[in-house]
């Protein structure tokens, strides 16, 4: 019995010491990185810049895996599942780690819990976008048609839980009407239909529909955020508009299985930061309307606490349906 307890507390510094050793060589190998969303979308093109940094950054190939559906529970799940050894990471937004589960209509895949957040990679402003020959100019005139016709007007978004869609439930709460709404597996998708002519509106994030909006394809009406969009300075806020107080963001996070070592952990946060230091890759992120700032593991772990109080609230309210 005391030989057993004895060989157990001499165990225990040997393995603190392998733990210890295995963080200090990290990277040793690729480390995968999940998008959980298909090519083209706002968190694919932020997953593709911020790869591209964190090869530098890690010494190590950082390999960009899509892995889309369910408003990106499908890849959030994954990574959840994976070893806890910093190989396998996911990036998303609050609708993908904290929505898109509650939206399963049973048991939660995962929950905050079951990830250990790393960093914010960047935060991005929403707009309504319509096609370019649609009658419809600006919310106004939207939202009369809305009133007049309840039900009928087309809107997609990339997937039930995504933070697209949270919008749209919020706006129709707020703003009083009702759209056909249509969900899809990307933003990519979504803007296809809509650029094609088969859906009326998309609220999408400013880097996934900025190049359409400036190339006169699209049109925007209006963006989600409580101050103006840097790169679309002549389009006006809900609120501007009418819609008290609306605001709605993206923000991305870079998360790991929850027990990954912490020195691990913050070795890829100081990896982030880094490259958000990087003029390069902060002028990438603002010509696509995104906004980067680099945050402590401590500072995102509140951010993304705060954020799941808030969505609770809704669910508890039965704002968080599936339509």
């Amino acid at each position: 019995m005391r030989l057993g307890r004895r060989l157990v507390l001499a165990a225990a510094p040997a393995v603190l010491l392998a733990r210890g050793a295995v963080a200090a060589n990290y990277p040793d190998k690729p480390v995968r990185l999940v998008v959980p969303f298909a090519p083209g979308g706002n968190a694919d093109l932020t997953g593709r810049i911020f790869g591209e940094a964190l090869t530098k950054r890690l010494g190590q190939q950082v390999v960009i895996e899509n892995r889309g559906g369910a408003g990106g529970a499908i890849g959030a799940e994954q990574v959840a599942k994976s070893p806890a050894d910093g190989y396998s990471l996911v990036l998303g937004s609050s609708g993908t780690f904290l929505v898109s589960p509650r939206m399963t209509g049973g048991k939660p895949p995962y929950t905050l819990a079951n990830f250990a957040p790393v960093a914010l990679l960047s935060t991005s402003p929403m707009d309504i976008v319509l096609n370019a020959r649609n009658p419809i100019n600006d919310w106004p005139a939207m939202l009369a048609y809305l009133k007049a016709n309840p039900g009928k007007l087309t809107i997609g978004h990339p997937g039930n839980g995504s933070t697209n869609h949270l919008a749209i439930l919020l706006l129709q709460q707020a703003a009083g009407v009702k759209f056909n709404v249509i969900p899809y597996k990307s933003n990519g998708l979504a803007l296809n239909d809509l650029l094609a002519g088969q859906i009326d509106a998309v609220i999408d994030q400013v880097p996934a529909s900025i190049g359409h909006v400036r190339e006169g394809r699209l049109k925007a009406v209006a963006v989600t955020t409580r101050k103006r969009a840097r790169e679309l300075p002549n389009t006006p806020t809900l609120a501007e508009s009418g819609v008290k107080d609306f605001n709605a963001t993206t923000p991305l996070y870079l998360m790991a299985p929850a027990g990954t070592p912490a020195d691990i952990v913050g070795r890829l946060n100081a990896a982030v930061a880094a490259s958000i230091a990087d003029p390069a890759l902060a002028k990438r992120e603002a010509d696509l309307g995104a906004d980067v700032e680099a945050l402590s593991v401590a500072a995102v772990t509140a951010m993304l606490q705060k954020e799941d109080a808030e969505i609770r609230k809704f669910e508890q309210a039965g704002l968080l349906k599936t339509e």
